[in-house]
């Protein structure tokens, strides 16, 4: 199912004498459905998620906060790419303090990475390799797409990471867009058209990367020295059964942590052990530290950075419409 630009499933699991039957609907952006998967099987299996069946819906995160927004969608638990997408719910279908806990309603985390041709044909190792002539880019659109956005916000910044000036980035980011030569729906659609052949390097999360190998797919990937931390919300709605509490409690648990893990993602509660991570560039050391990790918090927020880069008269859609 990797690559899907939006898909649905069912699962049921069975139930034991005495269980009542409960069914879930989850709501999701693409990328991490082969996690959820993993995640909703384990849980199936403890106490709290005996009896639950599963109704399970992915697709771009802008387009699925639409649609629970407009009532399209049911959703008992939501995971979206980026925290706006998940506040525009608030407070018809989700509660204003979501994300007042410990880890600010963040469940797993990770990183912007390149992913390139098996074998590195063009031996991407960074940023500024990406702006050379004839290199052909993949990225989601940021009007539909979450991942889009932090692909983007990781390309300026590395300038400004390095030393550079803004205007020093928004020339960079004028290359980039420049080779820029598809942008899909969603992440997952975004690799699938570079699996079926599209363009030269494809910028995505560092766990789809990783899922992508475990699928047995054919790409290599590079974790830029200067990148982008991804940092991806998920709650319960207002009226959602007690299990979907329960289900949200679980991926924050020691199990549920270490099975985000697996499928490549870096935990968010940090004493997880990870082990080995197949996949990855180094299984045994699968999420290496970037020399310069830039967070959504170090540029002020969401807020801050919808209205400087993706608003109306902000710097990408100025440059989007200027292509």
């Amino acid at each position: 199912m990797l690559g899907l630009s939006a898909c649905s499933s069912d699962k049921k699991s069975g139930s034991s004498a005495g269980s009542s039957n409960t069914e879930l609907s989850l709501v999701g952006y693409s990328v991490p459905k082969p996690a959820y998967d993993a995640l909703q099987d384990a849980f199936d299996k403890t106490a709290a998620g005996n009896g639950v069946s599963w109704k399970s819906s992915y697709g771009a995160s802008g387009t699925q906060s639409k649609n629970i927004s407009s009532g399209t969608a049911k959703a008992d638990y939501v995971v979206l790419s980026v925290t706006p997408d998940l506040t525009k719910l608030v407070p018809k279908y989700v509660d204003a303090d979501w994300n007042a806990g410990q880890y600010k309603g963040i469940v797993a985390t990770s990183v912007v990475a390149i992913a390139v041709r098996k074998g590195n044909p063009l031996h991407i190792t960074g940023w500024d390799d990406l702006i050379k002539p004839g290199v052909k880019i993949v990225t989601p659109s940021p009007s539909s797409s979450g991942s889009a956005k932090w692909n983007i916000l990781a390309a300026y910044e590395h300038v400004i990471a390095t030393g550079g000036t803004e205007a020093q980035a928004t020339e960079y980011l004028k290359k980039f867009y420049a080779n820029i030569v598809s942008r899909a729906a969603s992440g997952s659609a975004a690799t699938t058209q570079f699996l079926g052949g599209t363009g030269d390097v494809l910028i995505s999360y560092e766990n789809e990367a990783i899922a992508s190998r475990q699928a047995g797919k054919s790409l290599d990937y590079v974790v830029p020295e200067q990148t982008f931390l991804i940092e991806n919300p998920a709650t319960i709605t207002k009226n959602a059964p007690v299990a979907a509490k329960d289900f949200l409690a679980f991926t924050l648990s020691d199990q549920g942590q270490k099975i985000f893990a697996s499928k490549g993602f870096r935990p968010v509660v940090k004493e997880t052990s990870v082990g080995t991570v197949q996949g990855a560039n180094d299984p045994t050391n699968p999420f290496p530290q970037p020399k310069k990790l830039t967070t959504i918090a170090d540029l002020g927020g969401w807020t801050a950075v919808n209205t400087k880069f993706f608003s109306a008269n902000g710097l990408v859609t100025t440059i989007e419409k200027s292509g």
